[in-house]
């Protein structure tokens, strides 16, 4: 995907030039049944832009939303690396979803419990009314919120908008491992 942006519309025809005469340069071939030229939002790397900000695409909410519980490896592998496409909409999302995770450790059997039921569930919820990300400005304090648990590390990086309210700009976490879990007792 490639996204041309200009900071003043007037602007867009001439950096939209260099990066034809770029692609051409490179030699660089483009499908013309792919190309949207004069929008101001649209589809971009699996995710929506506007000028709202970014949000999940629809069509990956609803397969999460129509999901049911993984009862293998292989499905649990499959839920997991669906949900890092979606991840930073997520706040400590490595805390919510720990119990799947460790169906996927050495030592603990691949028995789906209620932990687990509760885990997957919380992300369908989440994901019923995820935000909308915004893109940082220059201009403005950035606000950093972090928590650490015994199991996971995870931190927001959020902005005032125009109207003094904290926007999101990007959720991250991650789980602790195993001699870092030491550290937290």
């Amino acid at each position: 995907d490639l996204s041309a942006k200009a900071k003043k519309r007037c602007d867009h025809p001439e950096v939209l030039c260099v990066i034809l005469s770029r692609l051409i340069e490179y030699g660089v071939t483009l499908n013309p049944e792919k190309c949207v030229f004069g929008v101001i939002g649209g589809k971009l790397l699996g995710y929506i832009i506007s000028s709202r900000g970014i949000d999940v695409d629809r069509t990956k909410i609803r397969a999460f939303l129509e999901m049911v519980p993984p009862s293998s490896e292989s499905g649990i592998r499959s839920f997991l690396g669906k949900l890092g496409a979606i991840r930073r909409f997520i706040p400590d999302l490595s805390f919510a979803i720990h119990p799947i995770n460790n169906l996927l450790k050495k030592d603990y059997s691949l028995d789906w419990t209620e932990d687990c039921n509760e885990a997957f569930d919380v992300v369908k919820r989440f994901l019923l009314s995820p935000p909308t990300l915004i893109p940082p400005k220059l201009d403005r304090l950035l606000i950093l919120y972090s928590r650490a648990t015994n199991v996971s590390l995870a931190c927001m990086l959020a902005q005032e908008d125009d109207n003094k309210r904290e926007r999101v700009i990007y959720f991250i976490s991650r789980m602790l491992l195993d001699y870092e879990t030491r550290y937290t007792q």
